[in-house]
């Protein structure tokens, strides 16, 4: 009998691991400056995750332009060139039985962060920080001076 997959189980670890070769080998060709592209040759595009299907026969890959607010014609410009980046990072993942399919989306993660981050600098979540500080200092026994 073949064990039961969890739904909510996340990404395997040979997921992980291809994915991060796959992360090396993009960033490799965005160093290099191959892609010949009015939009993407005056861009610096970070890319900071890859994550595999189960059957590791597609890549998300979730980029990030470093100083631009609005990155959507980057990504446009990126899945347009979807099919030569695959075939520059081909040599980089000879390894692999089947060369991915490459899909490029917008990290937003940061956002994510900075959002998180401005809500515990809030006034609300300090004063209960604050409140917190005080009942430690006074029941550890500790003076401070």
């Amino acid at each position: 009998m073949a064990p039961r997959s969890k739904p909510n189980a996340g990404p395997s670890q040979r997921q992980l691991s291809v994915g991060e070769k796959v992360r090396h080998a993009l960033t490799e060709v965005m160093q290099r400056g191959d892609i010949r592209d009015p939009v993407l040759e005056r861009a610096v595009v970070s890319v900071t995750e890859v994550r595999m299907s189960p059957d590791l026969k597609i890549a998300t890959a979730y980029v990030t332009v470093l100083g631009q607010e609005d990155i959507e014609p980057f990504i446009k410009a990126l899945n347009q060139n979807a099919r030569f980046i695959r075939g520059r990072v081909t040599p980089s993942l000879r390894q692999m039985k089947y060369m991915p399919e490459i899909r490029f989306r917008e990290d937003t993660s940061f956002d994510n962060f900075a959002r998180i981050d401005a809500l515990l600098k809030s006034p609300e979540v300090q004063q209960d920080l604050v409140d917190e500080d005080e009942d430690e200092g006074g029941a550890s026994g500790r003076e401070t001076n």
